[in-house]
């Protein structure tokens, strides 16, 4: 059985565009497509692996309903790809990550087109983030809707 989901889409975009929003963790709320998501609690643009940002979020199935993910950057290849692994601060302060990963790879179609694939990634979640988690926590279609989004920020960003 498979453990990712991955969609893929052409925006009409060129991959700078579609890059740079994706790199804006200001726009991530935007293009969500689980609703979860909420504002940037570390706003700087997506520059390094290693690199942190932390992201307001809702949910009503979580325990807090309103909780937080630190995300760290596993990949950064402007205008190529882009990924993270959503993770916590625990009670001692340290973080740590649930296995679970999230990563756009973006191919250049033409100057003013970019073929982008979503990948979520869960494989690497161990059995103990499993037993408090649901694989995946949402149907496909939000990655559809999230590519869609993306799609139209993207275009927005590259006219002006």
């Amino acid at each position: 059985m498979s453990e990712t989901l991955i969609v893929t889409t052409t925006v009409d975009a060129p991959a700078a565009a579609v890059f740079g929003v994706l790199a804006d963790p200001n726009t991530h709320h935007d293009i969500d497509g689980t609703g979860w998501v909420r504002e940037p609690l570390d706003p700087a643009p997506l520059t390094s692996t290693g690199q942190v940002f932390r992201m307001a979020m809702y949910h009503d199935l979580h325990p807090d309903k309103h909780y937080e993910m630190a995300n760290r950057v596993i990949a950064v290849d402007p205008d190529r790809a882009i990924a993270w692994e959503p993770g916590w601060t625990t009670a001692g302060g340290e973080l740590e990550f649930g296995g679970w990963t999230w990563r756009y790879d973006l191919e250049p179609v033409d100057t003013a087109q970019t073929r982008v694939t979503l990948t979520y990634d869960w494989s690497r979640a161990p059995e103990a983030v499993r037993a408090n988690m649901q694989f995946p926590p949402f149907p496909l279609e939000h990655l559809d809707n999230s590519l869609a989004n993306l799609a139209r920020l993207a275009k927005v960003t590259a006219t002006t």
